[in-house]
């Protein structure tokens, strides 16, 4: 009985300490390199600043609560669509606030020796991505 309950307060534990360097990360990710307040800067709407700023708390939160619980979420397909389109659109833009904070198009382009062509390697890339999404989603999900 007390193996038992020390075995739970030291998985307690150590998820605690993981869910905190995680978190650490994550925050570090979002603060440190400022990828929130660029994407409000490319997307030309700082006075939603805070909304964006609840908007990931609210949805990290609401994300790991659905981790740990065994809710199934049954919805119509068209609310499925627009929230898997709501999706695409935060990590493109997450991902797209990355690459500019840490300009990272200039640099390869100018590594690889592309600088005139930077339009076609960013359609190159943007299409790739798409033809990869659609193949998973088309592919393995169905």
């Amino acid at each position: 009985m007390i193996r038992e309950i020390l075995l739970n307060l030291v998985q307690a534990a150590i998820g605690l300490a993981g869910g905190f360097a995680v978190g650490a990360g994550y925050v570090a990710f979002l603060t440190v390199l400022g990828v929130i307040p660029r994407l409000v800067q490319l997307t030309k709407s700082e006075r939603y600043i805070t909304v964006f700023t609840a908007c990931v708390i609210a949805g990290s939160l609401f994300g790991t609560y659905l981790s740990f619980t065994n809710i199934t979420w049954e919805q119509p397909v068209i609310l499925l669509i627009i929230w898997g389109i709501c999706h695409g659109v935060f990590n493109g833009m997450l991902a797209a606030g990355l690459t500019e904070a840490l300009n990272v198009f200039p640099i390869l382009s100018r590594r690889i020796r592309m600088e005139r062509q930077l339009l076609w390697l960013l359609m190159a890339i943007v299409f790739g991505k798409i033809a990869g999404s659609l193949f998973q989603w088309l592919y393995f999900v169905k």
